[in-house]
């Protein structure tokens, strides 16, 4: 792109980091936070940055702090800190540690520049370089995007190589030698001259006092002895021996049980109430109205979590009628309409589409239109979070993604300043998006303000939880390219439309603060591809429902992924080409992608020939960093599809876990399969149907497939892994559908289309 198509649009998303980077200065934005762990130290221990702190006893703690809902994020960040301290795993304890700002996210907010990865413009790479100023000005603790190694890369090796720098400065003052003749022997220090040694907890408060070194040299990757292998997961064996260490299982002193009914009807409040029913239950204490940023209904308090839902149960309500569509029919019109209407945004705009359509005769067009439903994210532990409210402080205890925004929040709920709420991060029981929100968290605190300065903890029933979610948004896609027999696509044209995450996100979470610029995530997985085409445009509008969306695991990727990918595979066929070959071609400019589809095609043995009934298909979507390439294959069984294997070739660039990554990878894969196979989220009578599994399953045990994952590491940034598997997977299990059966599927689930192996 030239840069008078982006200068206006890098102005608009980007004025907040230009503005961190220069008008609020350099000093301030180069200046670090105080280290919070001084403030919070038990006797004998001593801290030398915010991610370590060593006791007297020979404990080394390392602050993780994101959140590890089964991704091993604690594991790979505790590598970090542990190769440059020369430690292994089993030397130290991961603990997540505090809310503070000291913990922001800066490499989560790269993904939200308007440009593809692969864009190394100068305009690019200007915005990216402001970004993480934006991070540290909002004091976002937050884990997403995929983003926790890439942005722990250097944070956490810095911080083990300081404090290995500090350790032997100490041991050397003691030892009257000089620091480089030194060594470390697992928490120890040895001088191999005298014999003389020094426990990490023995030089632990000398060390401390040290001035920072002004210069730090990491160990180079040709050293690593933790990194890049496989390492024994920190959070296993509290997992593996039913430890109280999720949200749900929080237990204290006197405390209180809760739960909510809010109105099923997004916006809508209760018209009228009748709570003696609900304080009819045995064990309910009160009925509270509840009135939020993110919600209108009721919390119960009770003795205990089943009569706090027995309660919520039999409290009688009649709600307002829906403002918005009653139907999911009815929303699908307002999201069409959107795509008859003039764009938005149009972050890829290469060539002239327009002028490149004008003169296409009929037989050279293409044209096709994709959609996908609501999702929900299923989590397995419902949203939950306990709160106490006692001598002005403020204590939650919550599975969450964002600490520092619950912290933000929450103090205005109860009028103290943010350093008054201290949140206890606890572990995940599922995220994928969902448990960076405030509202668990918001009604926790309300039900505390009546508890009367008891803890209270507010656990979501699972139909609660699925009819209240913040929603992957429904999408739809409108393809056209211009194309004929034996060449390749000369103009490609896509418009998307679905409701904008920001918009809803900010509304609920920042009440009054709008929404401004364009909103990256509605075609993220479309423009950002690395495509050649010489007239290749992706344009899309925000359809205007008040349905609450979020992100969802791969968020626009997740169905843009599929629009660009299936109609991919259509201009393939149209262009008489086989699909590999022609994304070679497309691709060429690309390394990263040629060598995963390369990859992924020998892993496959693309090209075979395939029994009857059974086919490959392929996609390659480029998301969070990370190229992936993936094949899957099916069979055809008396008109039930199985999915037999999944092979993906996936390019990180630097791989701090392979046992972890491939974990993260074959999970993505499953729920983008998940999603494919049977999942969708309905409305009635302004209503979300579905409440429970049996109603929004997942793939099952038997209905999975073999799945082969391959590594490669030779891109010269960290990719993600959270996030990637998910992506490529839909695309490539609608086109092998279409190659061993015939059906083109447009319209997700698939379950619309074809019928799968139960």
């Amino acid at each position: 792109m030239g840069i008078a198509k982006i200068a206006r649009r890098t102005f608009l998303i980007g004025a907040a980091a230009i503005a961190g980077g220069v008008a609020i200065g350099y000093y301030y934005v180069n200046k670090p936070y105080a280290n919070p762990l001084e403030d919070d130290l038990a006797e004998g221990e001593s801290t030398f940055n915010p991610y370590i702190k060593i006791s007297e006893d020979n404990t080394v703690t390392v602050i993780t702090p994101r959140a590890e809902m089964g991704q091993g994020v604690h594991t790979s960040l505790a590598a970090l800190v542990a190769e440059e301290l020369d430690l292994t795993l089993n030397d130290i304890v991961a603990e997540h540690g505090m809310a503070d700002w000291a913990y922001y996210n800066a490499g989560m907010m790269e993904d939200g520049v308007p440009f593809a990865a692969f864009n190394e413009s100068f305009m690019a790479e200007a915005a990216r370089v402001a970004m993480p100023a934006v991070g540290k000005i909002l004091g976002l603790q937050a884990t997403g995007g995929s983003s926790s190694i890439k942005d722990g890369f250097d944070k956490m090796r810095q911080a083990g190589c300081a404090t290995r720098y500090m350790l032997l400065e100490a041991a050397a003052k003691e030892f009257g030698v000089s620091k480089d003749s030194l060594k470390l022997d697992g928490k120890t220090v040895v001088d191999p001259a005298s014999g003389n040694s020094k426990t990490f907890g023995e030089l632990a408060s000398a060390a401390a006092a040290l001035e920072l070194p002004s210069e730090l040299i990491l160990r180079e990757k040709t050293d690593w002895k933790l990194l890049g292998k496989s390492q024994p997961r920190v959070d296993i064996p509290d997992k593996v021996t039913g430890g109280h260490i999720f949200g749900i299982d929080v237990d204290l002193p006197n405390m209180t049980y809760g739960t909510v009914k809010m109105s099923p009807r997004f916006g809508a409040k209760a018209k009228s109430f009748d709570d003696a029913p609900a304080l009819a239950v045995p064990g309910v204490q009160k009925v509270v109205p509840l009135e939020t940023q993110t919600g209108s209904g009721f919390g119960i308090i009770a003795d205990n979590t089943w009569a706090a839902f027995k309660g919520a149960e039999a409290l009688e309500v009649e709600w307002e009628e829906a403002s918005y569509p009653k139907t999911s029919e009815a929303m699908m019109d307002v999201i069409s309409a959107a795509l008859d209407t003039e764009a938005d945004q149009s972050l890829r705009d290469d060539g002239s589409v327009v002028t490149a359509f004008a003169d296409a005769p009929q037989e050279e067009l293409l044209q096709a239109e994709y959609s996908v439903p609501w999702l929900a994210h299923a989590c397995m532990e419902p949203m939950n979070a306990t709160a106490q409210w006692k001598d002005g402080v403020l204590d939650v205890w919550a599975p969450t993604q964002a600490p520092t925004i619950i912290q933000m929040i929450c103090s205005d709920l109860v009028g103290v300043e943010s350093d008054a709420v201290r949140v206890h991060t606890t572990k995940l029981g599922g995220g994928f998006g969902r448990r960076g929100e405030v509202d668990f968290p918001i009604y926790a605190v309300e039900l505390a303000k009546h508890t009367d300065g008891r803890p209270v903890k507010v656990t979501w029933s699972r139909e609660e939880d699925q009819r209240h979610d913040t929603y992957r948004p429904a999408a739809m896609g409108r393809m056209k390219a211009r194309v004929k027999p034996g060449e390749l696509p000369t103009a490609f044209d896509m418009h998307i439309s679905c409701p904008s995450i920001m918009k809803s996100l900010l509304a609920r979470t920042f009440p009054g603060q709008a929404a401004a610029g364009p909103d990256n995530t509605i075609s993220h997985g479309a423009f950002d591809q690395p495509y050649t085409i010489p007239n290749y445009r992706v344009q899309s509008s925000k359809a205007d429902l008040p349905i609450p969306v979020g992100f969802w695991r791969s968020v626009g990727n997740s169905y843009n992924g599929w629009f660009h990918e299936g109609f991919m595979d259509e201009i393939a066929e149209k262009a008489e080409m086989d699909p590999l070959a022609m994304r070679l071609e497309l691709m060429k400019d690309y390394p990263s992608a040629v060598s995963a589809l390369k990859k992924v095609a020998e892993m496959s043995e693309w090209g075979r020939d395939m029994p009857e009934g059974s086919g490959l298909g392929l996609a390659h979507v480029l998301s969070f960093g990370t190229w992936v390439a993936m094949v899957v294959e099916v069979s055809d069984n008396d008109g039930d599809i199985s999915i037999d294997n999944v092979w993906a070739a996936c390019e990180f660039g630097t791989v701090i876990d392979p046992s972890i990554v491939k974990a993260q990878i074959m999970s993505g894969i499953v729920f983008g399969l998940s999603s494919a196979i049977g999942q969708k989220i309905t409305f009635e009578d302004g209503e979300v149907v579905e409440g429970n599994f049996d109603e929004f399953d997942s793939m099952r045990m038997n209905q999975c497939p073999k799945i082969h994952v391959e590594l490669l590491e030779t891109y010269h940034k960290i990719g993600g892994a959270g996030e990637p598997g998910t992506p490529p997977s839909i695309p490539a299990l609608a086109n092998a559908i279409y190659a061993a059966t015939g059906t083109r599927l447009r319209t997700m689930p698939f379950t619309n289309d074809v019928s799968f192996v139960s």
